[in-house]
């Protein structure tokens, strides 16, 4: 067991008076499973990393367990024998609230809740509660609130009687039934109203998006790590005052701004939310919209924390989410930030294992030089430069260059529109019998 540090993080309890409150810290109990011994390590690194998300969403973490087993327990996830130990231990810590690092099924959480005696929540749970705290944005807390709901959703079955308000005691299971088809279906109504709110913001976003390539200016996205130090390395960039915190997902509504570069060629910058190990399935998709801005993008800038004992973990994580959003093939500048603070021979690893990463430090504006002719040149790379005369049978492709590129000019003449733009490399075959 690994005794948790007190964070001071607190919640209010209601005392005889309304004047009067007394602060009572929350309580929690982590628990995380490793089913094979080289797994040990992953699962303890992700069972402090569960620590901080707890601390995060405003509860004391204050002890944890990682429990070894040969395979999942269907019903308990660690077994009975093994609840039963962990229920005496919580019991004796007064513990309010136990947290599983693992994804619970709906069976498993009604069946632990029953033998602990107190609220049984799972890490994608924890992190849904943590982005209900942080989302300030009409489209984010509306992003939320769809999450919530389709995690919520499948664990309404089997709850008909305790959630009856219809009668108790004996009877009540025909009113209990029903209470529960009432609460699917408002729930299921409002995912669909949910779902058209946020295709209509979707909708805003494509005219953003559109005429941000009407400008012509190349878009870089922020992406890393939650606590990576995204948001401080875009002040320190563009001085937006963006809200920055030691805290995992500060950030959760992406902000853009435009740049000049030390060649002194403009660009926009985007900042996202942060990524994290297992980030539910629930909250990418939706957040899609908002990490669309990450598809959107000529160029990723992934900042990675050189001062965590595990960046390599964090880069496959970051990685992962972008081959789930469809993001993987944009190109993309590796950053390794907070060298005021990592150990350099933590840095000098980093820069053996990925030649092309720029060391920065966003605090003491370290390696900023070094990073804008980096950007300034994988954009080079990630561009050319066409002039193309397309016939006027073929104006889908007049539409695709200015869907896709920056137009310079256009002319029509007599063999077609004759176009001089900017488009991605990755599309130049599309216009290639078109080149002059």
């Amino acid at each position: 067991m690994v005794e948790q540090p007190r964070t001071g993080r607190s919640r209010t309890r209601l005392t005889a008076t309304v004047t009067d409150l007394e602060v009572v810290e929350q309580r929690a109990f982590l628990v995380a499973v490793a089913t094979t011994k080289s797994a040990v390590p992953e699962a303890q690194t992700s069972l402090e990393e569960l620590a901080l998300l707890t601390d995060t969403a405003g509860s004391d973490p204050v002890e944890a367990e990682l429990v070894r087993r040969d395979r999942f327990d269907p019903a308990t996830l660690i077994g009975r024998g093994k609840v039963e130990e962990l229920v005496s231990l919580t019991k004796a810590q007064d513990i309010d609230v136990v947290i599983f690092d693992n994804e619970l099924s709906p069976a498993q959480q009604r069946n632990l809740a029953k033998m602990f005696h107190c609220d049984v929540v799972d890490r994608v749970a924890l992190i849904l509660d943590i982005f209900a705290q942080h989302a300030t944005s009409k489209e984010g807390m509306l992003q939320v609130e769809l999450a919530q709901l389709r995690y919520r959703l499948p664990r309404l079955r089997g709850r008909g009687v305790e959630m009856s308000r219809l009668g108790g005691g004996i009877g009540t299971r025909g009113p209990g039934e029903t209470q529960l088809e009432t609460d699917r279906r408002r729930i299921l109504d409002r995912i669909a109203k949910l779902e058209r709110e946020l295709k209509h913001i979707a909708r805003s976003h494509d005219t953003r998006t559109k005429a941000r390539r009407k400008s012509r200016l190349p878009v870089v996205s922020l992406v890393g790590y939650t606590n990576a130090g995204k948001s401080t390395m875009f002040n320190l960039l563009t001085n937006a005052g963006v809200l920055v915190e030691d805290r995992l997902f500060a950030t959760l509504d992406s902000t853009i701004r435009r740049v000049d570069l030390s060649s002194g060629s403009p660009i926009l910058i985007s900042d996202t939310v942060g990524f994290v190990r297992n980030l539910p399935h629930q909250l990418v998709e939706a957040f899609r919209s908002t990490l669309e801005e990450v598809n959107q993008a000529d160029l990723l800038l992934h900042i990675v924390d050189g001062s965590d004992p595990n960046p390599d973990r964090q880069i496959e994580a970051v990685h992962s989410v972008l081959r789930e959003i469809g993001a993987d093939e944009i190109p993309e500048q590796l950053v390794v930030n907070k060298t005021d603070v990592a150990d350099p021979v933590a840095i000098n690893r980093l820069s053996q294992l990925h030649p092309e990463a720029v060391a920065t430090s966003a605090i003491t504006g370290a390696g900023m030089d070094e990073l804008s002719t980096a950007i300034t040149a994988r954009l080079a790379e990630t561009t050319d430069e066409i002039k193309i005369v397309v016939p006027y049978e073929r104006g889908e492709l007049v539409a695709l260059v200015h869907d896709i590129g920056r137009v310079a000019s256009t002319e029509h003449t007599d063999a077609g529109t004759a176009i001089t733009a900017s488009v991605p490399s990755t599309e130049l075959h599309r216009f290639a019998e078109f080149i002059e």
